[in-house]
């Protein structure tokens, strides 16, 4: 039996409002807002993109087609494609009551169209062009084929071709050992945060800057986060590194679209969805 569409959006919309209470170096949060945006911006796409994010019986390109449009509609710019790609999956799986492996098994020419509409219509930064399936040209019949393709750089896409092994592999244990250490809800969105920053080039980082500029910011935000305690709540070294990326005018947003999509996974694992572990030999 899977989730109510009423829960899964419920649960949407908490996890996209979480992760803007955590403290997330480079980001837009509640502490400092950055690369033209607020956290105004943000919550007003959750609310704008939870009803067709959530949407009863939709595939999983209709649900991140429709929100990109609300949110388009409702702010003006593009605030959660990355999210939203992430998400689709998860709410598709939990409305189903079946795995993730399944729902992306199931990824049909209609998902791929879909799904390419509304990555033109968010015009993410530094997308570039790409010999084989061109989100500008169109879309090939297997969005997985496309997102296999788009994989070993972008950490995005490779979610699609791994069952989300980041999220099981980065996330979700980064979020219950923060857990275990007694951290509240915004200092634990921060340690999931902080774990995928530290763990592996950020792919919108690598898109704007090149992959060497992602590796020294990868390295340098772990050499920052080993010499941090969370406990001690160090406000001021991760705003130090915070104000450094946005000097710089470097957003690692794949880092935050993966912490929503962790916080929304576990949620939806709490509320009793089963959406399965990821198969192994990854690379």
């Amino acid at each position: 039996m899977g989730l109510a569409p009423a829960r899964i959006e419920t649960l949407y919309r908490a996890a996209c409002l979480a992760e803007l209470d955590a403290l997330k170096p480079g980001n837009v949060h509640a502490y400092a807002a950055g690369h033209r945006m607020a956290v105004a911006d943000f919550v007003a796409s959750a609310d704008a993109s939870a009803p067709a994010l959530a949407r009863a019986g939709a595939g999983i390109g209709a649900r991140v087609h429709g929100a990109v449009a609300a949110t388009m509609t409702a702010v003006g710019q593009n605030t959660n494609l990355g999210i939203l790609l992430l998400c689709a999956p998860l709410a598709r799986a939990a409305e189903r009551g079946v795995d993730l492996e399944t729902v992306l098994a199931d990824l049909d020419g209609e998902d791929g169209r879909e799904t390419f509409a509304a990555i033109r219509r968010a015009n993410p930064g530094g997308l570039g062009r790409a010999e084989r399936h061109d989100v500008a040209q169109e879309a090939p019949a297997s969005l997985i084929a496309a997102m296999a393709e788009a994989a070993p750089r972008d950490r995005i896409a490779r979610a699609y071709v791994t069952g989300f092994a980041d999220l099981f592999a980065v996330g979700l244990p980064a979020l219950a050992a923060a857990r275990t250490m007694g951290l509240d809800p915004a200092w634990s969105t921060s340690a999931v945060h902080l774990a995928y920053l530290a763990a592996f080039p950020d792919s919108h980082v690598a898109r704007k800057f090149g992959l060497a500029r992602a590796e020294s910011v990868r390295a340098e935000a772990a050499r920052v986060v080993a010499g941090l305690d969370l406990r001690d709540r160090p406000v001021g070294p991760l705003l130090a590194l915070d104000a450094d990326l946005k000097q710089a005018g470097i957003n690692p947003g794949t880092s935050a679209d993966l912490t929503v999509a962790t916080l929304f996974c576990d949620a939806l694992e709490a509320a009793g969805a089963n959406l399965g572990r990821p198969r192994p030999n990854l690379e």
